[in-house]
């Protein structure tokens, strides 16, 4: 059996300022042409189909589009909810939707029945888990001992009785220990939702949203397969893609991926503002980090260099000044030393190196104007 694993759509997110619908839009045609070319027998979505809970008209526009594409096609399309999601939106019109093999996951009520697909070699459960605290479920279990998210998912997993002689599938959004995080994804402070991987033993398949890295946890059988698109300048450096898994006999399976190619790339640029305005050779659509490397801030450099990057979505600077650790708050002052003294000592302290005499000139002509007295 073949499967195509997605997660993290994020379907109406906004990149700093920019929306990114028209980027989505793009990438989820190119992941119908892949689906078109491999011909899976079912489509995992492990959460986190939209970017709000309560998403845009655009964006469930959107997704619908995508739903109805695939369901026009011989194949089953298995969707869980994650935590940007609403679980109640998720789920609603999954009965009637299941008639055209799209299955939604319910808003978790302590029971997780299986799907079960046929192929050559038997059937398949798939269960779909959607993103779950401890509080969601202990709820339905108020005399297990659910104190952590390992809690919560192992006491989940062990009510849904699994036939650990068959083929099972699970699709779910949790952060698994030991999983590489990006920017972009809202982490919990000290790690409190970490689930360990061991919950999940009894799966022939572990298919897991959450983490925007593509990447295995401990083997190829659990596996995030990363977001379609880039959502962080953490994550330039990510290869994105869609997740292959065949699935033959009992304890046969095999991991695959196959490159998406995005309409605009994410990128960061470093350099002097000169350089970088002269450098048309890379001036594109692409959503970009600017890192000026000059001493002295460029006047409104954001918008002299959007017109050549239309897709600036960060300006930084790095130099003297911000690579500086200095503690304004213990600055020296002595009522015997002038304004311009005192200024001059200042600006050192905030950027690291000193005042120039055209800089010291132009303060020496503001303290004089305000002060009515010769410096």
């Amino acid at each position: 059996m073949k499967l195509i694993h997605l997660s993290d759509l994020h379907i109406g997110k906004r990149f700093n300022e920019f929306s990114m619908l028209e980027d989505q839009a793009y990438i989820l045609d190119r992941i119908t042409d892949i689906i078109d070319d491999e011909k899976p027998d079912a489509v995992l979505i492990a959460g986190d189909v939209y970017d709000k809970s309560v998403p845009s008209a655009e964006a469930v526009q959107l997704f619908d589009d995508f739903l109805v594409s695939l369901s026009k096609r011989n194949t089953h399309t298995f969707v869980i909810s994650g935590n940007h999601d609403s679980a109640e939106r998720i789920a609603f019109g999954g009965r009637l939707m299941d008639i055209s093999g799209v299955h939604m996951s319910p808003v978790y009520d302590g029971k997780v029945e299986p799907i079960v697909l046929t192929d050559s070699f038997g059937t398949v459960n798939f269960y779909m888990l959607p993103f779950v605290k401890p509080s969601n479920v202990r709820r339905f279990f108020e005399d297990a001992d659910i104190e952590s998210y390992t809690d919560a998912v192992r006491v989940a997993v062990d009510e849904m009785n699994i036939d650990k002689n068959g083929r099972n599938v699970i699709i779910t959004h949790q952060f698994v220990t030991g999983a590489v995080r990006s920017d972009s994804e809202e982490i919990s402070v000290g790690g409190t939702d970490n689930v360990d991987s061991g919950v999940f033993d009894g799966f022939d398949y572990v298919a897991l949203g959450h983490i925007h890295a593509p990447q295995n946890i401990g083997s190829e059988k659990t596996r995030y397969c990363g977001t379609p698109l880039k959502y962080s300048f953490s994550e330039v450096n990510h290869e994105k893609s869609v997740t292959v898994v065949e699935l033959s006999e009992k304890g046969n399976l095999t991991v695959r991926t196959v490159k998406l190619t995005p309409m605009r790339d994410m990128r960061v640029i470093r350099g002097s503002f000169n350089d970088i305005r002269e450098d048309y050779g890379n001036a594109n659509d692409d959503y970009v980090q600017i890192i000026l490397t000059d001493e002295d801030d460029i006047p409104d450099a954001v918008s002299k260099l959007r017109v050549i990057y239309p897709n600036l979505a960060k300006l930084e600077y790095d130099n003297k000044r911000t690579r500086a650790s200095v503690k304004l708050d213990g600055f020296d002052y002595n009522e015997k030393k002038s304004p311009l003294e005192l200024f001059s000592e200042f600006f050192e302290k905030q950027n690291n190196r000193p005042i120039s005499d055209e800089q010291c000139s132009f303060i020496k002509k503001i303290i004089e104007e305000l002060s009515g007295e010769d410096v």
